[in-house]
């Protein structure tokens, strides 16, 4: 289950709250490193994108908006993380 941790005052990108899900990394080790490197050479931004803003931002705005999809099963962008149903 994924648990936002955020408090009000720092504002939350995930939502409140409890939800009925799983999010890992990918199963494989090369990807994973190969991303993790890539963010943090970008200071966070996603490898995959050009630009660098707030919905380019680990975990991006378009895997945030996914996964609050309770039908979404599925891959982020970049491959790093993977939503479980």
């Amino acid at each position: 289950m994924f648990r936002c941790r955020c408090t009000a005052a720092r504002g939350c990108k995930y939502g409140k709250g409890d939800y009925a899900m799983k999010i890992r990394l990918n199963e494989d080790p090369e990807i994973v490193r190969t991303v993790k490197e890539g963010l943090a050479a970008r200071g966070g931004y996603c490898p995959c994108r050009t630009v660098r803003n707030e919905d380019t931002k680990c975990m991006c705005r378009e895997f945030r908006e996914q996964i609050k999809d309770p039908d979404f099963e599925g891959y982020c962008h970049c491959m790093l993380y993977y939503k479980e149903k």
